[in-house]
């Protein structure tokens, strides 16, 4: 039976909207795991996810966390579905303060990533990464992939190359893979780079396996593939 969440305020709902909306501008087939408890709703979508036993690619998620004062879900559900309901429910609210309840779409359990659950604690803070390094790397990689793969490719053919771009480590920073600055531009959670202000400070953490970049707009979750000989 499709669960409900219930979000602290209508811009709660605004955000989770808009987070689905972004990560349906990257998969229309997409999805999003929705996680409320304590108080909480985390919402994650899948930036980069392996394809399969011998895809090297890392897995990237974009987390955004929501005040949700009532209930307990777990759930994976599709991104267009999902955002018709967002919609539909802001079109219906009157009082942007008060809690709104969200009927969620009905899940779907084949989603591989949603399986693998990134750590809720043990972070180690890291030494910080400028938003500019995370935004050239995303840059240059988006026009390196357009320009690698030709009119009408197959499948197999992007995905490689999306592999092979967002798998090799940034400049100057080995351990964090190139899709970890995708996702953070592309979910738009870096500043917009605007000339002559601060370049931002996105911080960095460590948790097992797990890497994790924060800045004031959201999260990126990485776990890179493990080499072995």
């Amino acid at each position: 039976m499709p669960a409900t969440v219930t979000l602290g305020s209508a811009a709660a709902l605004r955000d989770l909207g808009t987070l689905a909306a972004r990560g349906l501008r990257l998969d229309e087939a997409g999805s999003m795991r929705i996680i409320a408890d304590s108080g909480v709703l985390a919402a994650y979508v899948a930036v980069i996810a392996p394809k399969g036993l011998l895809d090297r690619s890392p897995t990237v998620l974009g987390l955004r966390t929501l005040a949700a004062p009532d209930g307990t879900v777990d759930a994976v559900v599709p991104l267009r579905s999902l955002h018709t309901r967002v919609d539909a429910r802001l079109a219906a609210v009157t009082d942007d303060a008060t809690p709104v309840d969200l009927a969620l779409p009905t899940p779907v359990h084949s989603v591989s990533w949603a399986a693998i659950s990134p750590p809720r604690g043990g972070w180690q803070r890291m030494a910080p990464i400028a938003a500019s390094t995370l935004r050239r790397t995303a840059t240059e990689g988006i026009a390196e992939v357009a320009a690698a793969v030709p009119d009408n490719p197959g499948q197999a053919l992007v995905d490689r190359v999306r592999s092979e771009v967002w798998g090799r480590p940034i400049e100057g920073h080995d351990h964090l893979p190139a899709g970890a600055a995708f996702a953070a531009e592309s979910l738009a959670f870096l500043d917009d780079g605007a000339e002559g202000a601060e370049d931002e400070q996105v911080q960095q953490f460590a948790s097992g396996a797990w890497l994790r970049l924060t800045s004031r707009r959201g999260h990126v979750l990485v776990k890179p593939v493990a080499w072995s000989l």
